[in-house]
């Protein structure tokens, strides 16, 4: 077989370093709608990535592997890794994964993470590190010192891919249709190693495959996916004259065929906002829009949705409430704690409603750094109300530690509205809508003792 060039050569370890990278970023997207993106789960990918594709280079070292076979065995690997991408990265798949393991009882994201990335994820790093040595091997032939520019090229393939994926793809092409450049470029790879008529079939068996999973049509039919970009994946779902919006695979809001709307979201509606006197206008801010249902009939008063979702708005309107927003709304796109440190606006009420499920929590939206800026932009005499996905009855660590933060920044005038039926007792529900609400009325913090109670005057 004959000798690949140089150049050939070093376009393959660039190439090697882009998928890598690529399909490591693409893989933690994915997998942030079923067990968030915590500190504790991005690790566990890195360390199996990494693990593996450490034993790969010791693996490519092996002098059983003859030079003459080298071209065959990449060729073979970049055909898998083509494959893998297929099943590790797209959506769909991901999808029946997790419904896989809710069924058979597995509920922790940190052992879905790992079984997940055991299962479909090990493969891909160590052929990575397989390759490289391999490749590296190859290259050894035109410059036995070649060993800085190696990794040099592995390197600038990976910062490519980063940049380009996080950058570029996702957000403007969707992470779908990543999955199949991934595809495509593995395929590429494959080729370029060894042509052979059945190469060119298994090849296009691959990457149209890869193409009709991860296409907008069949992601639309099956799974009513109308985005899938960088940060969210969203869909829009009708059942008996309802209609769901859903985003990472979890509901966001709800249009019931009566009307009504999400149990905590009628809550809110018919208690805080529906009931606001008319004689002034009051400024209200929403910290994670939703499907903008907060207030949705509400026309006097001056809204501020901010999600960091930028297509929100749009396919609210189209797919979700059917009509546009009212003049009285408007929607910006940021970072809530963002938004919170550059504005200098004081709101009336305050709903933060950015929390999907006990397993996305946005870690840095639940520290008391957080809520004192919170506490900052509410007017005198305005209202915060915090919709959380906890225990009712504290019975996990996790609602514990959050009630402490919230009362340590709020220690007064607050109240926690459970929405919906908890026994605290034995509570079969699990974690529920919880609103924390907070007055943000002056208190003394003076409390009635056995021998000072002066109740008469107070009242």
């Amino acid at each position: 077989m004959k000798k690949l060039s140089r150049s050939a050569l070093i376009f393959l370890i660039f190439l090697n370093g882009y998928v890598s990278l690529s399909l490591e970023l693409v893989v933690l997207r994915q997998l942030s709608f079923y067990v968030g993106s915590s500190a504790v789960i991005t690790s566990i990918i890195m360390a199996i990535f990494l693990g593996f594709m450490s034993f790969g280079y010791f693996v490519g070292e092996s002098k059983k592997i003859s030079d003459s076979s080298i071209r065959k065995i990449l060729n073979g690997s970049f055909v898998f890794i083509a494959m893998l991408s297929v099943v590790a990265a797209s959506f769909p798949l991901i999808t029946d994964y997790f419904a896989y393991m809710y069924v058979n009882g597995i509920g922790s994201g940190a052992l879905q993470t790992f079984l997940s990335s055991i299962v479909f994820l090990s493969a891909g790093p160590f052929l990575f590190g397989f390759n490289t040595t391999l490749l590296s091997r190859q290259l050894r032939a035109y410059n036995k010192n070649c060993t800085g520019g190696i990794m040099a090229w592995d390197t600038i393939g990976s910062v490519f891919g980063s940049i380009a994926t996080t950058l570029i793809l996702m957000p403007f092409f969707g992470v779908n249709y990543t999955v199949v450049l991934i595809t495509l470029l593995s395929v590429v790879g494959a080729l370029i190693l060894w042509r052979r008529w059945f190469m060119y079939v298994i090849c296009f068996g691959v990457l149209l495959s890869s193409f009709i999973i991860n296409s907008n049509y069949y992601q639309r039919e099956k799974y009513g996916v109308i985005v899938n970009n960088a940060n969210s994946t969203i869909s829009v779902s009708e059942y008996d004259g309802s209609r769901v919006l859903y985003m990472n695979g979890l509901p966001m809001s709800i249009l019931r065929a009566d009307g009504g709307m999400a149990e905590y979201i009628n809550y809110l509606n018919e208690n805080f906002i529906y009931n606001m006197p008319t004689n002034k206008t009051y400024k209200i801010l929403v910290l994670g829009a939703g499907g903008f249902t907060l207030g949705v009939n509400d026309t006097h008063n001056e809204y501020t949705f901010v999600d960091i979702e930028h297509t929100l708005k749009d396919v609210s309107e189209k797919y979700f409430l059917n009509k546009k927003l009212t003049d009285n709304k408007k929607f910006i796109v940021d970072d809530a704690s963002q938004f919170l440190k550059n504005t200098d606006a004081q709101y009336d009420f305050i709903l933060l409603d950015v929390y999907s499920n006990s397993y996305q929590v946005p870690e840095s939206l639940i520290t008391v750094e957080f809520m004192q800026r919170l506490k900052s932009r509410v007017a005198p005499n305005g209202i915060i109300a915090m919709n959380m996905i906890v225990s009712p009855e504290f019975s996990d660590k996790y609602s514990r530690v959050f009630d402490n933060t919230f009362r340590a920044v709020f220690p007064h005038n607050t109240t926690r509205q459970v929405i919906g039926e908890f026994n605290p007792w034995h509570n079969t529900f699990g974690a529920s809508n919880v609103i924390y609400v907070y007055y943000n009325i002056e208190n003394d913090g003076r409390v009635y003792t056995i021998n000072k109670t002066p109740v008469i005057y107070d009242r």
